[in-house]
């Protein structure tokens, strides 16, 4: 599970206090990537942060929905 998130943002925050519960509650390990940190990130993604991926796919941009997390997950 990979999350690209960037400083001072409040909707990476919250999808960031999402990914932590429902990642320990499926003993599943997790990423944060600054897209800042990456030119090509940054201009794929510009301001549509956080984006999650499960197994190497697209999940989710700007919002984690715990249930659809968890089931994905699973």
């Amino acid at each position: 599970m990979v999350v690209l998130t960037r400083e001072g943002c409040h909707l990476c925050d919250e999808a960031i206090a999402i990914i932590e519960t429902v990642c320990a509650e499926h003993d599943v390990r997790w990423q944060a990537v600054d897209v800042d940190a990456d030119p090509e990130l940054r201009r794929q993604y510009t301001d549509h942060v956080p984006v999650t991926f499960v197994d190497g796919e697209q999940h989710g941009l700007w919002f984690v929905d715990a249930g659809r997390l968890a089931a994905a997950l699973a």
